[in-house]
């Protein structure tokens, strides 16, 4: 399983917003110079985590981006399945058709206790931990990388 510049960017403009929750919203131009990632890929990502309901847009000469539900209720699981889909760090554990021999498979359970365990740990991580990390760590530059 790898996460894609999807899953971390998406957890990189979510972790923006957070930072910058007390001030006014967020303009895609000022993020993209923060995370250091292109104004046309934002934008493309920010309707994802908008149609998934982290993100709301505010209107107007002020207007930009917010984030739409409490930080300590963000996971990082929630939004690297937003970004990627379902996490399945093999194909057979979502798609139980796929593989004909999936009743004799030896490996099955391992890969399922596995994805199990991936999935409880990014559960565990909530975009206020990454918040309360950055501003424990803070400096004049900040990676927000997973």
């Amino acid at each position: 399983m790898k996460i894609s510049t999807k899953g971390r960017y998406g957890l990189r403009i979510l972790l923006d917003l957070a930072l910058h929750e007390n001030s006014s919203p967020r303009m895609i131009r000022d993020i993209a110079e923060s995370q250091n990632i292109s104004e046309k890929y934002i934008s493309r990502l920010i309707i994802e985590l908008r149609k998934a309901g982290m993100v709301q847009s505010v209107r107007g000469a002020k207007g930009g981006y917010r984030l739409a539900r409490i930080p300590k209720y963000l996971t990082v699981l929630d939004v690297v399945e937003v970004m990627e889909g379902p996490i399945a760090i093999v194909d057979c554990i979502d798609s139980p058709g796929m593989c004909l021999r999936q009743d004799l498979c030896a490996a099955r359970e391992i890969w399922m206790r596995l994805n199990r365990e991936i999935r409880e740990s990014l559960g565990k991580i909530s975009l206020q931990d990454l918040v309360d990390s950055s501003r424990r760590n803070s400096s004049d530059f900040i990676d927000y990388c997973i």
